[in-house]
Parts: C-alpha cells; sequence; structure tokens
C-alpha cells in the first residue's frame, strides 16, 4: 500500500506519517533525505531522530532513494520517506535530471513488497515564485506530487494538524 500525506510546512504531515507507521506491524524504516547543511538543520534533524525512538531505523538517501526504496522495501517493514520535497531540491541543486531520477523513483514505488508512507509539500498554492530557480523547483515538486497521487492508494492533505482525505 502506498500512502501519500501532502501539506504546507509545520501542517503536522510528518507527525501523521510517523503515526501511520507505527499504527503498522513490522520494522519501521526512515529513509531521510534532509542534509544538515547548517546548525538549525542539524538541531531538526536530531530532534525528528529523537521523537521517533528506538523502534525505527534510519537511512539517509538525499539523492538515492530510489535505491533506498528497492534495497529495503521488503516484507515486514514498513518505509517512511520524509521528504520528497527535500529530494527534489537535492536533485536539482546536483543537476541531475530529473526526469529520469523521477522515473526511477516511480518505478521503485511500484515494485516495493512493504507499505510505504511518502511526505510532501504542497508548494502549489502560494504566490508564484520570482525567479527562475525558484520556478523551477516548484514545477519540479509540483509534477512529482501529481505522479505520486496517481499511483497512491491514499492521499491525504494536512492542514493545521487535520487531516482531509483526498484518495482511498
Amino acid at each position: 500500500m502506498l500512502t501519500f500525506i501532502l501539506g504546507g510546512a509545520r501542517s503536522g504531515k510528518s507527525e501523521r506519517a510517523q503515526a501511520l507507521a507505527e499504527s503498522q506491524s513490522g520494522k519501521l524504516v526512515y529513509l531521510a533525505t534532509a542534509q544538515a547543511f547548517d546548525d538549525e538543520m542539524a538541531d531538526r534533524i536530531a530532534r525528528h531522530r529523537q521523537d521517533r525512538g528506538p523502534r525505527w531505523r534510519t537511512v539517509e538517501c538525499p539523492i538515492d532513494l530510489p535505491e533506498a526504496i528497492t534495497r529495503e522495501a521488503a516484507p515486514g517493514r514498513v518505509l517512511l520517506v520524509d521528504c520528497l520535497t527535500l529530494w527534489t531540491s537535492n536533485i536539482l541543486l546536483n543537476e541531475l535530471n530529473f526526469p529520469a531520477v523521477s522515473k526511477q523513483l516511480m518505478d521503485a514505488l511500484l515494485a516495493a513488497k512493504s507499505p510505504i508512507i511518502l511526505v510532501s509539500n504542497e508548494v502549489g498554492m502560494g504566490i508564484v515564485p520570482d525567479n527562475a530557480l525558484a520556478r523551477r523547483f516548484r514545477d519540479m515538486a509540483g509534477r512529482l506530487n501529481q505522479d505520486i497521487a496517481a499511483i497512491a492508494d491514499r492521499a491525504e492533505i494536512m492542514f493545521a494538524g487535520l487531516v482531509v482525505p483526498l484518495k482511498g
């Protein structure tokens, strides 16, 4: 089963995803796409890791998310990907071929042998960015969100900690 949780910053999407994963039986694997480029982000990552507790195993995959999914998806495991937005920015900043790597991601998700919960930011509800790089990022993230939603068994959007079902 593929679950997609969308929302704005601080909407409650990561907490929702963690609760959904922890409600399932099996080993919990957190696929982390964040990178600590400054002290604030390092603190944020450490807090998230502490909040998850000892039941979780964390796999760092800021670029190689499709490979991590292929390697980690197995019966008896639940995967949580947090988050696709950071993964997209990592792909953009590393100047990788986004259509190619997003296809690899889709293929990995479709072949997975375990439940996967994916978290992503909704990026299309704000103002149009004023620069080309930000518009390119918004377009990439929006396209990926559409592709993931299309294959997801269940999709939800979070607003102020409230769940709004979209699919399934």
